[in-house]
Parts: C-alpha cells; structure tokens; sequence
C-alpha cells in the first residue's frame, strides 16, 4: 500500500516505512483508475533511476519495461488485475534511463468496491544481482554433479599420471566395475594393449600445449576380460596460468554397434530390395486394375448398345457407377505409382512468381466466380528447381484447396508469401477458411483418401499427392491450423543457385 506523511499522521510510522523501503531495496505504488493518475515512492523511483521530483504516469511507468516477454507479461498481468481483479506477482525486466537491464519484482493487488476495481496498489522490488548470481552458481554446479552422475555416456576426470579422479556410473556400467574398484585402477590397466601408445602420446600432446583435446576410436578391457568399442573425446583442464590440472574424458560405448552394423547393412540392402520389388507390384497390380476395368467399362457399353432392355433397372446403373468408381481408383493408384516409381527426376530452374500467375491464371474463373481475393507477395527473381508439372499440381491444388474449403458464409482470402531458408525457398500460403483440427486429424492430414471437410468434390487424394511430389522434388510441408482461423501451408521448394 502506498502511504503519504498527509495520510500518515504519525511521521514515525512514516519513516519506519521509509527505512524499511530503503534497505530492502523495495518501494510502493498506486494506480487510481478513475484518475488514471500513478504514483511512486522514492525508492521505487530510486529503482528506476529517475529523479525524486519524477511524475509517472501510465504510458511512462510502462515504457520502462523490456520490449518483448517483460513488457508483453506486465501489460497483461496489469490489465487482469483492473478488469479481472486478478493479484500477481512477476519477476521481469525494465531498462533504466542509463540503458542498464535490471531484474525487479513487481507486484500488484487490485482495491475492490462495488465489484470495480478503483485502485492498483502495489510493491517494486530490486532483485539482488549477487544474490541470484549466487544462486545461479549453486544451481549450475549442482546441475553439473547430476548430469556428470546420471549421464548416458560414459564420463570420467583422470589426473595427469592417469588415475582416474571421478568417474560416473555410466561409465562403470560399461567396463563392469564398481566406483571403488575403478579408482583403484589407472587408464593404462583399462586400455588394450595395441592402444596404449597412441593414447599416451594425445596425452603428452596435450600436456605439452600442442593440442588441448583430440577425439579417437578405442578399445578397452573390461572386468571379464572383453573388448570394449568405444569413441573417445579428452580435453584438459588447466589453471588461471596456464598449468595442466588434469584431463575430462567422455567414452561412448561403440561395442554393439560394431556388432550389429554388418546387420544393418544386410538390413538396409534387403530393405531396398523389398522396395523395389513393391514397387514392381503396384505396377502389376495397377496395369491388371487398368486392364480389368477397361474390360468391364467395354462390356456396360456393348450391353447398353445390343441388350438396352436390360439396362431399365435399379441394379444397372449402380453396377456403372460402381465401374466408374473403380477407373477412379485405377487412375488414382497409377498417379501415386507414377510419382513413386521415378528416380533421378529431372528437376530444371523454374521461375517462382510465372509459375504461380500461371496457376492463378488457370482458375481465374473459379477465382472471380467464388469472389475470391488473393494477396501476391512473391519477388520476380526467385528461381526453384522443380519439374514443370509438379509444381503446376502442387500450386493448383494449394490454391484450389484455399478456394474450396473457405468459410461458408464469405469469400475466400488468401494471402501467399515468400522467404528462404538455407537452401530452400518456402512458399508460405494462407487462408482464413475453416482450418483443421491438427491434434485430430493431424497424423492424418496427408494420408490417402483422408477428408476433414464436408464438400462434393473432396476425394481425399489432392494432398496426398501434393507431399509426394513435393518431396520427390527434393522439397517438404509444413502445416499450421485452426479451426474456423484458418490454414497457413510451407512449402519448402529447393532454391536454384
């Protein structure tokens, strides 16, 4: 609370006040939101770094705090408590008039009457900066100890003769020693025979200053006598002048990897020859598909030409439509196999913005028809590298898909937009339709036959296909969705240099 030698008429009680602000480094304020009128103690504008005679008023108060996350929290928190009568307490950052960050609490407790807040009363407090270096410190060393104990990896701190100082459980696990029996031991009872001396002789390099860590594979023994694989990083430790301390050393078991990389290559080698061979079915089965519905579609047309009689039922025109269905499903099964099958596409340097007018020009009549309205920011001289077709599908069902799927009740809005990421130009293209329920249907998103909205020409087959040719392009898609916000799609397409 904020109190005043005129609110106050004890002085003493004033100056106790006062005493207790200045040496715990924490000061008072008040917010009148009839008045819109803030005021400071001295030590809270002490804090501040601003003169005794300073008025603040909202607009100042607030331009104190750090631009980002700390003035970002404190509005809102700020707000909450005027309109949701919400107390906080928050640990932020302002920047004085000199420029210097200063960590403070802030704390703010709204004054209730008639179920309207009328006052924010509040403390500010100067955070001690040796105190929470202190803490960081014994946090940071604590954090260490747990992490050298409780890591994956093997980790050990070995004196300058070679004795092991510290060594972790890992590491124990890995050559089959307890801690107490492990320091009994030097590296050199530990390292097989054949080597000791290159080890040795990283070991005086480092000492001698010519290097200060070096990185190998080794083998060691362990307790039963076994070889051990393992990839070793040391680096030493020297003191404030320069002298060696002693070495830190991370070892990796590499044991069943080299056990098992012959199996992954065997692996690796069946699995593509798996590949291929399905690869080789979905053609057969395609082709024979193709074959057996252009052989049913021929015999719907001989009998509706010669036996016309017997098309005049309920049963007939399912059996056509059923027909119909399945060369959809032929045609649709060879467009997948034919993006999966190509190798070594032959992608060339496409122009970004030409090909994308040419798309937009190619549903111009579905653009003005559905009074869409389309925002292009995609600079003239972004080149990509794609195959022509591919690119013309992947932005005519992008830019189809941002029409058809729009809200119901106003005209689609698309914006598309461009930047670059390492190698890759990212096609950025948003809509304000009626979005997609990510947690839902997000594993989903890019599956065959997968359908999220209700709409007569949803086949659930256009971002199938999309991400197929994207990525057989070289490319990737990023997606981010809310429902009844909008969709914003990236399309990561490689850049040409």
């Amino acid at each position: 609370m904020y109190i005043t030698k005129a609110k106050t008429p004890d002085n003493k009680k004033v100056s106790l006040l006062e005493f207790i602000q200045k040496h715990s480094a924490m000061g008072t304020w008040e917010f009148d939101t009839k008045l819109l009128a803030i005021t400071w103690s001295s030590e809270t504008k002490k804090i501040h770094e601003v003169p005794s005679d300073y008025e603040p008023n909202i607009e100042r108060a607030l331009s104190f705090y750090k631009q980002g996350y700390s003035l970002d929290t404190i509005t809102k928190l700020f707000n909450d408590c005027i309109e949701k009568h919400e107390e906080y307490d928050v640990e932020i950052q302002i920047i004085t008039p000199s420029g210097e960050d200063k960590w403070v609490r802030a704390i703010g407790m709204p004054i209730i009457k008639d179920n309207k807040c009328i006052k924010v009363q509040g403390l500010f407090q100067d955070i001690d900066e040796k105190t929470k270096i202190s803490k960081s410190l014994a946090y940071k060393e604590q954090q260490l100890r747990r992490t050298f104990e409780t890591a994956l990896v093997g980790m050990a701190i070995v004196d300058l003769e070679g004795n092991w100082i510290d060594v972790n459980r890992s590491l124990c696990n890995t050559f089959g020693y307890t801690k107490e029996e492990i320091e009994q031991l030097s590296f050199l009872d530990v390292t097989h025979p054949e080597d000791l001396r290159k080890d040795y002789k990283s070991m005086m390099s480092m000492m001698s200053g010519k290097i200060d860590h070096y990185e190998t594979e080794k083998r060691y023994i362990s307790k039963k006598g076994e070889t051990i694989w393992t990839q070793l990083s040391t680096s030493i430790v020297r003191d404030d002048n320069g002298n060696p301390l002693h070495f830190v050393a991370q070892i990796n078991d590499l044991t069943e990897i080299k056990k098992t990389s012959k199996k992954v290559s065997q692996l690796l080698a069946t699995t593509e020859d798996q590949n291929k061979r399905l690869l080789n079915f979905a053609q057969i089965v395609s082709h024979n598909l193709r074959s057996h519905y252009g052989n049913l579609d021929m015999l719907l047309d001989i009998v509706k030409m010669d036996l016309p009689e017997t098309t005049d039922n309920e049963i007939f025109p399912l059996i056509c439509l059923a027909v119909s269905h399945l060369g959809e499903t032929v045609e649709n099964l060879n467009e997948v196999a034919a993006i999966n099958i190509q190798k070594d596409l032959k992608t060339e340097p496409l122009n970004l913005l030409e090909n994308f007018n040419r798309a937009y020009s190619s549903i111009s009549a579905l653009i003005i028809d559905s009074k869409t309205t389309i925002s292009i920011n995609i600079e003239p001289d972004i080149v990509v590298k794609a195959v022509p077709a591919y690119l013309d599908s992947i932005l005519l069902n992008f830019l189809t898909n941002a029409v058809k799927y729009k809200k119901p009740s106003e005209p689609a809005k698309i914006e598309i937009n461009t930047s670059t990421n390492n190698n890759f130009v990212v096609l950025e293209i948003r809509d304000y339709g009626q979005g997609i329920d990510l947690v839902k249907y997000g594993e989903k998103l890019f599956g065959m036959y997968k359908t999220f909205h209700k709409h007569e020409d949803s086949r659930g087959l256009g971002l199938f296909i999309t991400k197929n040719q994207v990525e057989a392009i070289g490319g990737k898609i990023e997606v981010e969705s809310e429902v009844n916000e909008g969709t914003t799609f990236y399309i990561y397409l490689k850049k040409h240099e």
